[in-house]
């Protein structure tokens, strides 16, 4: 691999909340390209930029000015619609909170993707399990999110990104509120989907358990990238360009 394809590309990417003297410059004219099959880690204080980037780069935010392809696909020129259906079959999310459907069982909450998908039945039952298993929540597959704890409700994230086996996740601290076993072991998760489908994570996070695991860490300080580091690559992965 190479000659492993860029995947995402951003380009003066900036985001401004508010106006005049009151304006507040979340990211700063971003430039970055992200290879298939990356495991990157976006790190940097609080209010640095990393939720914003993260959230712009998945089309949840859209970018004051500059641009972001995902798979060559510009999709700041999309309609809400085109951009909904885009995000459905292309990327997995996990939410610093969580967003788990209420009214929905935890194992309803995982397989409503590949609903959405039109996944056959019998491969969506038999993913659910094997995912409720992975995270540790068999005994918890017909309780609400009202009825499990924060970390549990954080597994039901995870495993709700990873059901349909998108090509790109990208998660906001998805290790928040889990402790060091769950954590890790999901961690492990994620870096064989990665090592064995070349699924491309982007995690936004201060957690040093998820760094560790990470192959490139991209510094934010005040909205711009201070530093793109690589850390480690597999030899049968391309190794990324900096930004």
């Amino acid at each position: 691999m190479e000659n492993s394809k860029i995947v995402i590309k951003t380009e003066n990417l900036t985001k401004i909340y508010g106006e005049g003297e009151v304006a507040v410059r979340a990211i700063n004219n971003v430039d970055l390209t992200i290879k298939a099959g990356e495991f990157t880690a976006l790190v940097g204080p609080s209010g640095s930029g990393k939720t914003t980037l993260l959230n712009m780069i998945g089309g949840l935010d859209a970018p004051t000015s500059g641009k972001v392809w995902i798979d060559k696909v510009d999709i700041s020129t999309l309609s809400n619609n085109r951009l909904i259906d885009f995000r459905l079959h292309n990327i997995g999310f996990v939410f610093q909170a969580y967003n788990l459907i209420p009214v929905l069982t935890a194992k309803e909450n995982i397989e409503f993707i590949m609903l959405l998908q039109k996944r056959p039945k019998a491969e969506r039952q038999q993913r659910v399990l094997a995912l409720l298993k992975e995270v540790g929540l068999s005994d918890k597959k017909d309780s609400r999110p009202d009825a499990l704890s924060g970390g549990q409700q954080q597994r039901v994230a995870v495993a709700r990104a990873l059901a349909s086996k998108p090509k790109f996740i990208l998660a906001d601290e998805p290790t928040a509120n889990l402790d060091s076993k769950t954590a890790g072991k999901l961690l492990d998760t994620m870096a064989a989907l990665n090592h064995e489908e070349g699924i491309t994570f982007i995690f936004s996070t201060h957690d040093q358990r998820v760094i560790e695991r990470a192959h490139r860490v991209i510094t934010l300080v005040d909205g711009a990238i201070a530093k793109d580091e690589l850390i480690e690559y597999p030899s049968d992965h391309a190794q990324p360009e900096t930004a």
